[in-house]
């Protein structure tokens, strides 16, 4: 058997999140049943970058997979691609690395999300599913100057689920970055990895300051209080995106 990594992209509103579970299908459920195709029936074990949770989205969720070794990355690809159909899931890419030395989980150094609001009167049509709306005006200058507090390496309780099981709640955020472009408010936050509901914990309590409800010092406060009651609410996952995983060498590194 040999290691493959994949790249894949898939919408997450169909779904229960990555991870099996007994409540409904999830993307790794549908992506271990088409390579079984691969493998003579029997299901191989995969392993994700980031536990996405239901209703979030991917760009660039990373997969490792162990599967025959006569296959080529493309046959790889264009295979699970087929019998991954009909479900909104894709392989972008595909590259062969170690199986001694590589996890698409512990060899990650960053990963990358994207938070999209859609700011207006009118509900959204196209982009339902993968967008937050919020009707009222939000400040998105207000909202950067909140998250510019939140950056850096922190005690993150207050942003975190109740039912996290990350053993320390200290993170370091590399990058937290609100733009309007039009319409939308997009927010991309960066870290070597993330609290389970960090993101959207942290969108929940921008788009407070952003209409006016807290201060930008509210914000500090619920990141000192170290409690997940003083910190905002948690944004839905609809707007919530995966966009990329980063590695040590990119083992896709010169693929299309």
């Amino acid at each position: 058997m040999t290691r493959f990594a994949l790249k894949i992209e898939y919408d997450g509103r169909r779904f229960v999140g990555w991870q099996r579970q007994s409540n409904g299908v999830s993307v790794q459920q549908v992506l271990e049943q088409a390579a079984a195709k691969l493998c003579d029936g029997v299901i191989p074990a995969s392993v994700a970058a980031g536990r996405t949770d239901a209703g979030v989205h991917a760009e660039g969720q990373v997969v490792q997979i162990d599967l025959p070794a006569r296959l080529t990355v493309r046959a790889v690809r264009d295979a699970l691609n087929f019998h991954l159909q009909p479900h909104a899931v894709a392989v972008v890419a595909v590259a062969i690395v170690s199986d001694l030395d590589w996890s698409a989980r512990f060899s990650a150094i960053g990963r990358e999300y994207r938070y999209v609001i859609l700011n207006r009167a009118a509900r959204p049509a196209i982009a339902a599913g993968f967008v937050w709306h919020v009707k009222s005006p939000l400040n998105a200058h207000a909202m950067q100057r909140a998250a510019n507090i939140l950056v850096g390496r922190h005690d993150f309780t207050s942003f975190r689920a109740s039912a996290c099981q990350a053993a320390s709640p200290v993170r370091t955020l590399d990058r937290l970055d609100v733009r309007q472009c039009g319409p939308q408010i997009i927010i991309e936050a960066s870290a070597r990895s993330f609290l389970h509901h960090q993101v959207r914990n942290i969108v929940g309590s921008l788009k407070l300051v952003g209409d006016g409800h807290w201060t930008e010092t509210r914000v500090a406060e619920a990141l000192a209080a170290r409690d997940r009651a003083a910190a905002g609410p948690t944004a839905p996952p609809d707007g919530l995106t995966l966009l990329s995983v980063r590695y040590p060498q990119d083992p896709f590194a010169g693929q299309q």
